[in-house]
């Protein structure tokens, strides 16, 4: 009898050895499969000297080109967070909408009925999709926390394709998988976002919920299922190497800076074209709010190469 089950337990601790191998050969095979030969690059602004050169006309047109769809994902305990974004920086998107785990009675939104981010944000997308393919040429998909200069986003896009493949933010390096850290935002290309909705009908490539093991981040995730369509995470820079997607706040990166050269404080924090700041409280937001689109120097005037127009049904700062 000692024998039999000594036998029993080993067979079952056999076979669990056995599921555990094959889920993750299972993730393995999602996140690792061969793809087209990718040399990592960082994309950079557009040259400010360059787009003066322009004509009015020429730059009044690119302006009005770059149309951003912003896809904010909430939940009931971000209820504070969805009320600053609300009121401040998502007013500048084209179009903004917020797709909640749940029907909230507070807030209007999409709700998707799903607790689990990656199940979110792949419904999130895949509305957004077939709502707003034809509308917009760029999917900026952001968490509440999150405060972005849409302006600034613009601008990087301004000369960007958005027939190609463009999948940009803040690149994190995971095991030979880059992929963009969701806390900074993540800017989808029209056609990035097309491939991304065929792939997802191909659940043994791109599947709908995470690991039986252990869960893979959203991100993670969704560089797993772009990499299958030859799209690859791209590190977004101004045009002096530093990071426009920030996923850390404002004051967090100053303390950091002067903390590595207290000589350069600012100027070695951030970028003055960064587009997004992360780890954000409502009342931060508010002030962000204010430093970025209300505060003005008297006489003094700002020589910009484009000015992005509001959506003009919007009330924007």
């Amino acid at each position: 009898m000692l024998s039999e089950g000594s036998s029993f337990i080993r067979g079952i601790l056999i076979g669990g050895a056995f599921c555990v191998v094959v889920t993750l050969i299972g993730h393995m095979r999602v996140g690792h499969e061969p793809a087209a030969p990718h040399e990592h690059h960082h994309v950079q602004a557009p040259d400010k000297e360059e787009v003066r050169k322009l004509s009015g006309t020429e730059r009044m047109e690119m302006s009005r080109s770059v149309r951003v769809y912003c896809i904010i994902l909430v939940k009931p305990k971000d209820l504070s967070f969805w009320a600053a974004v609300r009121d401040t920086w998502s007013k500048h998107c084209d179009k903004a909408d917020f797709y909640s785990s749940e029907h909230m009675k507070v807030f209007e939104s999409i709700s998707l009925n799903t607790n689990d981010m990656w199940t979110m944000m792949r419904k999130a997308v895949q509305t957004a999709y077939n709502n707003h393919k034809n509308e917009y040429n760029w999917f900026f998909i952001s968490q509440p926390n999150t405060f972005a200069v849409i302006e600034n986003l613009k601008y990087f896009l301004l000369k960007k394709d958005p027939s190609e493949p463009f999948y940009i933010g803040h690149t994190v390096k995971s095991g030979d998988l880059d992929y963009v850290d969701f806390a900074g935002g993540i800017v989808l290309s029209i056609e990035s976002l097309n491939r991304l909705i065929s792939i997802f009908n191909e659940p043994d490539k791109c599947p709908e919920t995470g690991g039986v093991i252990w869960k893979v981040s959203e991100d993670k995730q969704l560089a797993m299922c772009l990499k299958y369509k030859g799209v690859m995470a791209e590190n977004a820079e101004d045009s002096e190497g530093k990071d426009v997607f920030n996923t850390k706040s404002v004051g967090a990166l100053i303390k950091e800076s002067m903390a590595s050269d207290p000589q350069k404080v600012v100027e070695g924090c951030c970028s003055d074209m960064a587009i997004t700041f992360s780890g954000l409280s409502p009342n931060y937001m508010q002030v962000m709010m204010y430093g970025v689109y209300r505060l003005r120097a008297y006489g003094h005037s700002f020589n910009d190469a484009l000015i992005f127009m509001p959506p003009a049904d919007s009330i924007n700062d």
